[in-house]
């Protein structure tokens, strides 16, 4: 029978990907849809304080599945990491410039300062120190309670200077070895096949109760 999930996340870019990824994938029962979970807003943001992914993506799934009683609710916590900076940005992906006390300019998006404070960090990096790895962890909850964890992970190299217009984050920067270009200049179907959260994605799904 299909399945619906109801994915906790504002972020236009996850929205879009998880629901490709949906869209183009069945689990051993049927179709699976993705749907954005609905208030978001009318419960306080949780504060994220786990040193995990995992922690991270539970603490979200846990509050806010509190909005969609009975329904399967999804929340994901996802970043870069580089070993030669002993696996920064990790779980402050998204927060990176601030925790560096990077100056922001006027008109400059958070991705934009994201992306120059982790570039300065990584200044001082030459040929394989410059391995990244985007890591996925989403969790799963229903009334209040975690069901499910899934994982993923894509290798890949920090370039010094963007390509291409498409994704969001780190994409420009994160290229890809197997296909000599980075996530913000694959196609759609290509991107999110071999990304991180379609890997994670695939790997809850068979976990999930039917």
């Amino acid at each position: 029978m299909p399945l619906t999930l109801y994915i906790a996340t504002s972020n236009p870019g996850k929205l879009r990907d998880f629901a490709h990824a949906a869209a183009n994938q069945e689990d051993q029962t049927g179709t699976v849809t993705i749907l954005p979970v609905s208030n978001l807003s009318s419960i306080p943001e949780p504060i994220e304080d786990a040193p995990t992914f995992e922690g991270n993506a539970c603490i979200k799934a846990l509050a806010y599945s509190v909005l969609a009683p009975d329904q399967i609710v999804l929340a994901d916590d996802s970043g870069i990491e580089l070993d030669a900076l002993a696996g920064a940005p990790g779980v402050r992906s998204a927060r990176f410039a601030e925790d560096e006390n990077f100056p922001a300019t006027p008109g400059q998006t958070k991705d934009d300062r994201n992306n120059q404070a982790l570039q300065a960090r990584a200044a001082h990096l030459t040929g394989v120190q410059r391995r990244a790895r985007y890591r996925c962890v989403i969790a799963a909850a229903r009334n209040g309670e975690i069901i499910a964890n899934g994982t993923g992970s894509l290798e890949g190299i920090l370039l010094e200077s963007p390509q291409g217009k498409e994704g969001f984050g780190y994409d420009p920067y994160f290229l890809v070895p197997e296909t000599n270009q980075t996530m913000a200049e694959l196609d759609p179907a290509t991107r999110l096949t071999l990304s991180h959260r379609g890997r994670a994605l695939r790997d809850l799904l068979p976990k999930l109760p039917h």
